[in-house]
């Protein structure tokens, strides 16, 4: 089981290579939304932003989310780690119910191009 230092640290690097991509993933990363990152089997939520193409001012905070984000991921913490290392595939993964991705439609249609 992925501890919670594993998991912040796998979110910091997410956050950079956000920052480094280009083309379409810089531009599907470039909205601005509130992002949150529920780690279930450490009763655990990481929140955010989605900004500029990072994430930025992330903070954990005990049990779920304390507000509705705008873009809500939910996973284990071994899944965050394997997605972020690509060791596991996000479109598998979202569709098997591993990870679960909520966020509205037009969002989601931008956010496609980082899956």
């Amino acid at each position: 089981m992925a501890t919670l230092d594993q998991c912040r640290a796998a979110l910091d690097r997410l956050a950079q290579n956000l920052s480094s991509a280009q083309g379409d993933v810089r531009s599907a990363a470039a909205l601005d939304r509130s992002l949150s990152c529920r780690i279930t089997d450490l009763d655990t939520t990481f929140v955010g932003r989605l900004a500029d193409g990072t994430i930025r001012d992330v903070t954990s905070v005990p049990g779920p989310p304390p507000d509705k984000a705008e873009i809500r991921l939910t996973m284990a913490g071994d899944d965050l780690v394997a997605l972020v290392d690509g060791r596991l595939n996000f479109a598998k993964a979202w569709g098997s119910g591993r990870v679960k991705l909520e966020a509205g439609v037009r969002d989601l249609l931008r956010l496609r191009t980082l899956l």
